[in-house]
């Protein structure tokens, strides 16, 4: 990353929330894995650790009224778009306190209201859900991007290439990427693809495709924010890919003896939060104190997050069907 370009396309400010973001986002998580690992959340826990910068880096370069379709990985974007530390946490204890009021125990959130559709297990699912929303902003005339993005893995469903092929040839206003950490739960990329880069796919639909350091959180949101002023000109889709590495199994329940130590111990060294720290430290923008002063605040609110979220209660048997289904007056015409 040229700091000439950091430093004139990115402000102090922004860069300094980002690395609030990333700090919090790594904070939020880890309690989470402590409170599965205690036995206190029942199914899977699926971190972005070591992968913090994607979905900082992006939902830090959208608008407010922009939408996101997130995967299972994208933690940080939920921090951004307002979901507090305590919500997260009582979703993930199946209380009313969640997003979901207690419905699922898991990452299967959002809120429309706060631009975040919903995100469901099959990887890709969320990329032609992205390209309808795209598609209604543009028959509304509504000048808002839709984000959407899937692992590595992801990139070889159907509904990948249907999504990528639609929103191509109707230019829709919308920006894909995907995470590439590598593997695909335990398959690596050279028994998946026959390509090197994921991003060589985008050509077979006659769009752009480019490869972003994961890790740099600048070079994430650079990236972001140039695709997204393309989609939202008229230009029609753009693929990134975000070159990562995944630092924890597939799941936490997932002790990824598959992977190979000496390349985790290659990528520790390419830390989102360290590269941001370098990045700070290189522009003056902030130290060693300035850094633990930080660690310590979002410690502070992960603590008050988890308190709160434990005193949530859990719901009750009726309450676990509210919404689920469309009332007879909804569903009339």
């Amino acid at each position: 990353m040229d700091q000439a370009v950091v430093a004139t396309d990115i402000t102090r400010s922004d860069l300094l929330e980002m690395y609030y973001y990333l700090r919090l986002t790594r904070c939020v998580e880890d309690r989470i894995t402590a409170l599965y690992r205690q036995g206190r959340i029942v199914g899977g826990v699926y971190t972005s650790h070591g992968m913090e910068a994607i979905s900082v880096g992006y939902a830090s370069a959208l608008k407010p009224d922009d939408v996101i379709a997130p995967f299972h990985r994208d933690m940080g974007a939920f921090l951004i778009r307002g979901f507090s530390p305590g919500e997260i946490i009582a979703q993930y204890l199946g209380k009313k306190g969640g997003p979901t009021k207690g419905k699922d125990g898991n990452v299967h959130m959002g809120d429309l209201k706060r631009g975040m559709i919903g995100f469901v297990s099959h990887l890709a699912d969320n990329m032609p859900v992205a390209a309808g929303a795209a598609l209604a902003f543009r028959i509304r005339g509504e000048s808002r991007v839709a984000f959407a993005g899937t692992g590595d893995g992801g990139t070889s469903r159907g509904d990948f290439h249907e999504a990528m092929n639609f929103a191509a040839v109707r230019k829709l206003p919308v920006v894909f990427f995907c995470t590439n950490n590598q593997y695909a739960y335990s398959t690596p990329m050279r028994y998946q693809m026959a390509i090197t880069d994921v991003a060589e796919r985008a050509k077979a639909y006659g769009m752009p495709g480019e490869i972003v350091d994961g890790n740099d959180v600048a070079a994430v949101y650079l990236a972001s924010k140039g695709a997204i002023a393309k989609a939202r000109a008229g230009a029609g889709p753009t693929f990134l890919e975000f070159k990562t590495m995944r630092m924890h199994g597939h799941s936490e329940h997932d002790a990824a003896k598959y992977v190979p130590r000496e390349l985790l111990e290659e990528w520790k060294a390419k830390d989102p939060i360290l590269k941001a720290e370098q990045l700070l430290t290189q522009r003056e923008y902030g130290d060693e104190s300035y850094f633990h002063e930080i660690g310590e605040r979002v410690k502070k609110e992960v603590e008050a997050g988890t308190e709160s979220a434990e005193q949530s209660p859990l719901p009750e048997g009726p309450d676990t069907l509210v919404g689920v289904f469309a009332t007879e007056s909804e569903a009339q015409p």
